[in-house]
């Protein structure tokens, strides 16, 4: 596994491989490879003991000329500010990607949320949520949850912001319980669109997803929403993992029985009628379906000439590193990126941003069914891109069609003193 490799530069050289095959100025691409502005802030917050500490805290506005900001924030101890920097342009490109009108935005704070209490993380969600309220609004910039973060917090938030500005703004945050303004179909999205994607590479490239061996790597919300409709679609998942190990079953795992064994014990680990495996083991596995969902970087170069997994779908962001899309390319394995594999939250958020706007709900029937309209139509224009223009694999077809639909957006509007 990769440890050093910078994602802010990862970016920077996906937008690269991109602008060889565009017909742009080089100041302009310049412009869109580094953040509009970036939000850098302490936060000091009481504990439950009197005592105070203190918390770096990250927003990253990368790019609006597509719409209002749009990204999710994390709890992490290993946030930076080049990690947030590089989710917030992920983001850009990924709204591009399926057309979704947002810009691209990225939030975090250096901590580890499992060391404090629910009080302790309320009183800290607020601080940060009190120190955004400037810059985020309905039509400025919309948080999301992204790891370790979810309704709970994105609750907490909303209702900062409405306090303080003394309003009622449902749609400042997406994410959100579905009694609080939230989308029904929002908390599996990420992993439907994994999903999605997968079934439709697995249609034109091979003859269909029935019967394939897929292992996820990462058994978080969309990792595990991905193996279990995978596993709906009649694929055999033969392996997953998350931090504390991997199992694996070569028959095929029952995805809701380790789903099960993981609430009760918080691992993977020790799941009934498995095996257990190294997190390496699963990476390198021969299945026809390998699903990064965990962390970026999760694979460099010298991991990805040892996998011989036939096929990878992203579910993390930017969970290969360039070297590795490198080497995967010269071998001839498919890789569909993150920016249109995971694009189902955002997209789905993007649902409940309108429903909150128009005051209307959706039912969870027509939410699956325009995300599935969503990520269908952007995996067919990934499709037609890669192939009319000759592009050396997915990752940068997806960028020349990402990029272009921001051009067209920054170009209509002008110039500006």
């Amino acid at each position: 596994m990769s440890t050093d490799a910078n994602p802010f530069e990862s970016l920077q050289e996906q937008i690269d491989d991109a602008a060889a095959f565009l017909d742009a100025d080089d100041g302009v691409l310049e412009r869109l490879k580094h953040p509009e502005r970036v939000l850098e802030l302490t936060l000091t917050v009481e504990m439950d003991d009197g005592s105070l500490e203190r918390f770096p805290a990250f927003r990253s506005q990368f790019n609006g000329d597509r719409g209002p900001y749009k990204g999710g924030i994390r709890y992490h101890p290993g946030v930076t500010r080049d990690e947030v920097k590089a989710l917030s342009g992920w983001m850009v490109y990924k709204c591009a990607l399926v057309d979704v009108p947002y810009g691209g935005g990225k939030g975090g704070i250096v901590i580890d949320p499992a060391e404090y209490s629910a009080a302790e993380l309320e009183r800290i969600t607020r601080s940060f949520a009190a120190e955004l309220r400037p810059i985020i609004g309905e039509d400025l910039d919309i948080p999301a949850p992204d790891v370790n973060t979810g309704q709970r917090e994105m609750n907490w938030i909303k209702d900062t912001y409405e306090t303080l500005e003394n309003t009622t703004a449902p749609g400042v945050v997406t994410g959100k319980a579905p009694s609080s303004g939230g989308s029904l179909g929002r908390v599996r999205a990420a992993g439907r669109s994994v999903m999605l994607t997968a079934r439709e590479a697995f249609d034109r490239l091979h003859d269909g997803v029935e019967g394939a061996t897929v292992a996820v790597q990462g058994y978080g919300n969309a990792g595990y929403v991905a193996a279990s409709l995978l596993e709906a679609e009649g694929a055999e998942v033969v392996a997953v993992s998350d931090s504390s190990g991997a199992v694996h079953d070569t028959g095929g795992l029952d995805t809701e029985a380790v789903k099960s064994h993981k609430r009760e014990t918080g691992s993977v680990a020790g799941a009934p009628g498995t095996e257990p495996w190294t997190n390496e083991d699963l990476l390198t596995a021969d299945v026809d379906l390998l699903v990064p969902a965990a962390l970026e970087n999760a694979v460099d170069g010298p991991l990805a000439r040892e996998m011989e997994a036939g096929m990878v779908v992203e579910a993390a962001n930017g969970p290969l590193t360039p070297a590795a899309d490198d080497v995967l390319a010269e071998r001839g394995v498919p890789v569909f990126p993150d920016i249109l594999a995971n694009a189902g939250g955002v997209t789905v958020s993007y649902f409940e941003w309108v429903q909150n706007r128009q005051r209307f709900s959706w039912t969870r029937e027509r939410v699956n069914e325009e995300l599935e309209r969503v990520i269908t139509d952007a995996f067919d224009g990934l499709i037609a891109a890669h192939e009319a223009n000759d592009l050396p694999n997915f990752r940068t077809a997806a960028y020349v069609v990402a990029i272009r639909r921001v051009l067209d957006a920054y170009r209509e509007g002008g110039e500006w003193p």
